[in-house]
């Protein structure tokens, strides 16, 4: 079985059963915030983009949708801040009670995914709220929130680029590189479904293209 095949028979991807109502105003006719989505391949530069974005316009009103993970924390990483981390059966104990929007198991016991009551509390707090997202998670969130949601498809000028890059960070051994490059194999598949594709083939032009997009989105 080829690296790709092992990724899609590893993947299980699960949307809450449990609907909700999207918001669009408060009980005081105030308007509630909206939603931007980000995914792309690793090592694509979304984190490079997001975090710009939200550095450089402050004006946007952009706060974090905080997801949860069970896996380790990375370097400086803080609960609370970069994920909630959770244990793999804490995890699986929210995934019983139902508290997630969307969740994903990437690997055996590699999960990530999105609380509701997060969510909620932000949008009804007026944030525009960035999801940073695999693939699958994106597109459930796009198709529940509809036109409140901006989804946007981060993309490596190539596979080859992409590999290029994944060796330069040097934090992964070959063949985690080879599992990544397999995966973003299948999630470029995905590019088509999102609402706006930005080709991340020059930094400074990626950022400009993101920031015009998300402007024109939450001024409409």
């Amino acid at each position: 079985m080829d690296q790709q095949s092992r990724y899609m028979e590893n993947v299980s991807v699960n949307m809450s059963n449990q609907s909700l109502s999207p918001l669009k105003r408060d009980g005081r006719g105030q308007s509630l915030g909206r939603l931007l989505i980000f995914s792309a391949p690793s090592g694509s530069g979304k984190s490079t983009i997001i975090n710009w974005l939200m550095t450089e316009h402050p004006e946007l009103n952009l706060a974090f949708s905080i997801s949860c993970t069970s896996r380790a924390p990375r370097g400086t990483e803080q609960h609370g801040v970069e994920y909630f981390f959770l244990t793999p059966d804490e995890f699986r104990r929210r995934i019983a009670q139902n508290e997630f929007l969307e969740y994903e198991e990437v690997y055996a016991d590699r999960f990530y995914g999105t609380l509701k009551s997060q969510v909620d509390r932000q949008l009804e707090a007026g944030q525009n709220v960035v999801f940073d997202v695999d693939v699958k998670g994106g597109c459930n969130i796009k198709k529940f929130y509809g036109d409140r949601a901006l989804s946007l498809f981060i993309q490596p000028p190539s596979v080859d680029e992409l590999r290029n890059r994944l060796n330069k960070r040097a934090t992964d051994t070959p063949e985690v590189i080879e599992d990544r490059i397999a995966r973003a194999t299948y999630e470029l598949t995905f590019a088509s479904k999102f609402d706006r594709t930005i080709i991340n083939d020059n930094l400074e032009r990626a950022e400009q293209d993101v920031y015009l997009a998300v402007k024109s989105f939450l001024n409409d």
